[in-house]
């Protein structure tokens, strides 16, 4: 799918953009056209990617990235059809080469192309409240309705027989089939990914997207961050209760509950059928399987497998945290 929302500068010849990189260039380099910049599971030939952890050294081995950024330990479970390119530091050096494809994803300043609705073609299809902006290329379906004060940027794409409450700001997402977003929500905004440094904090481009899909709903005051490389994924059916925070690269399935207060470090993947008790953390780069329950208030560190209740910090059995809690 083409970047709807970002722009690509793209292609580049590999030696090019590893050098506007600050990259070394290594002698048995294979010269290249480059088009894009994918995560491992996504990428195509034509793309580079980036592999920085053994965990991944699955999906790294059945890659079709013509070109990886990674170290030298892991080099061996890239196919030969992939090239390793040897870094001293994966994640800062595929920032530098994102924001070369994508040079407008780093900020996240306002939409200048917004106007009144009722300026625009929508006033007519659309049951709207006051001060509601729309942006440019911007679709709804049909049986919407927008509140009050509430910003939707450009080339955002909402479906039919969706309620957007007031206060809500979405960029960067494709909303299905009626779902509604409650008040004082944030969508597509930029995740919280960048490099401490003493003098000035590097950030991380951020060209994924938010994808919502049918029939969801998303509590008052919750925040979706846009994903990195790859999207952001808020599964059918699935329903956030108020103040829920799911940061970047993030997939939840169907039908899952999640109430008030819980939040997502960035790249988890939950299954279908979760349910997540209130004020629960879950860590980063976890698998969650189906039909899971989370007790309120845990936190979750590690892998959960299919039908298992957990609860505590760390999360364990449901039935090991009650025998040491009687």
């Amino acid at each position: 799918m083409i970047n709807p929302f970002f722009k690509n500068a793209g292609p580049f010849s590999i030696d090019k953009l590893l050098l506007k990189s600050d990259i070394t260039i290594d002698k048995n380099l294979k010269k290249g056209k480059v088009r894009d910049v994918k995560d491992l599971l996504n990428a195509s030939t034509k793309d580079l990617t980036f592999f920085h952890s053994k965990k991944y050294s699955s999906i790294a081995s059945s890659t079709k990235a013509s070109y990886c950024l990674t170290q030298e330990n892991l080099s061996k479970f890239l196919p030969n059809s992939c090239q390793a390119i040897i870094v001293d530091n994966v994640l800062l050096s595929m920032a530098k080469i994102t924001k070369e494809f994508y040079p407008d994803s780093i900020t996240d300043d306002f939409d200048n192309t917004v106007k009144e609705i009722s300026k625009t073609t929508l006033k007519k299809k659309v049951k709207y409240g006051n001060n509601v902006l729309i942006g440019k290329n911007v679709k709804v379906g049909k049986n919407c309705s927008i509140g009050h004060n509430t910003i939707i940027e450009k080339n955002v794409i909402i479906g039919n027989n969706c309620s957007i409450s007031s206060n809500v700001i979405i960029r960067n997402t494709i909303i299905k089939d009626s779902v509604n977003i409650l008040d004082g929500c944030i969508i597509g905004k930029k995740g919280f990914g960048f490099f401490p440094n003493q003098s000035k904090n590097i950030r991380y481009p951020h060209i994924g997207i938010v994808i919502i899909d049918d029939n969801s709903e998303i509590g008052c005051g919750s925040t979706i961050d846009r994903g990195s490389l790859s999207n952001t994924v808020i599964g059918k059916n699935t329903f956030l209760d108020n103040q829920v925070h799911i940061a970047h690269n993030n997939k939840i399935g169907n039908n899952c509950i999640i109430a008030g207060q819980v939040g997502f470090a960035g790249s988890s993947t939950l299954g279908d059928n979760i349910m997540i008790g209130g004020q629960a953390g879950i860590s980063g780069h976890l698998k969650i399987g189906n039909n899971v329950h989370i007790g309120g208030g845990s936190g979750v560190l590690n892998n959960i497998s299919d039908n298992t209740k957990v609860m505590g910090y760390p999360a364990k059995n449901l039935r090991q945290f009650l025998k040491n809690n009687r």
